[in-house]
C-alpha cells in the first residue's frame, strides 16, 4: 500500500461522502505513510470547519431591514420620477402643438381683418322675417312656424 497513495482519493470526493471501504483503506494507509496522514488530517479538519460554518446562522445587523427598505423606496421613487418625465415629454409635445393651434386660430380670428358682409336688398328679400323678429318679437300674437324660422335662419332654398 505504500506505492498507492490516498491523496487522489481524498481530493476526488468530500470526506463525508467516502464509502466505508474507502475510509478504512485511507485510515490503513495513513497509519503507514506520513504524507498521506497529513493530507487525511487536513481533510478531516476541513470537513469539521465546513460543518461548523454551515451550522452557523448569521443574524443581520439591527438596521439591515431598514436600509434595505430605504434603498427599495429610493429606487421606486427614481423609477416613478423617470416615468413622469417620460410622460411629460410626450404630453409636452401635445401641449405645445395645442398652444400653437390656439395661437394660429387667434391670429386668424383677431389679427387678420375679417370680410365684412354687406346686406343687400336681394338678401333681405329672400327672407320675409328677420331673425330678431322671429325669435325676440313678443308682441306678435301669431307664432312663427318651424319652416319660417328655418327659412329665416338658413335662407330659402332655390328650387332644383
Amino acid at each position: 500500500m505504500k506505492d498507492k497513495h490516498i491523496i487522489n482519493l481524498l481530493e476526488s470526493a468530500p470526506l463525508a461522502e467516502l464509502s466505508e471501504s474507502d475510509l478504512s483503506a485511507v485510515r490503513a494507509h495513513a497509519g503507514e505513510c506520513a504524507g498521506c496522514r497529513q493530507a487525511f488530517e487536513a481533510a478531516q479538519i476541513a470537513a469539521l470547519l465546513l460543518k461548523g460554518r454551515a451550522a452557523e446562522t448569521l443574524e443581520p445587523s439591527p438596521f439591515f431591514h431598514t436600509r434595505v427598505m430605504a434603498t427599495l423606496r429610493e429606487r421606486q421613487t427614481t423609477n416613478e420620477q423617470w416615468a413622469w418625465s417620460r410622460m411629460w415629454r410626450a404630453a409636452g409635445a401635445l401641449a405645445s402643438s395645442m398652444v400653437a393651434t390656439v395661437a394660429a386660430l387667434a391670429v386668424l380670428t383677431f389679427a387678420i381683418p375679417s370680410q365684412v358682409t354687406t346686406v343687400t336688398p336681394e338678401t333681405t328679400a329672400l327672407s320675409a322675417y328677420s331673425a330678431e323678429e322671429v325669435i325676440l318679437d313678443g308682441e306678435s300674437d301669431d307664432q312663427a312656424s318651424d319652416g319660417q324660422v328655418l327659412t329665416t335662419l338658413y335662407g330659402a332654398e332655390e328650387d332644383r
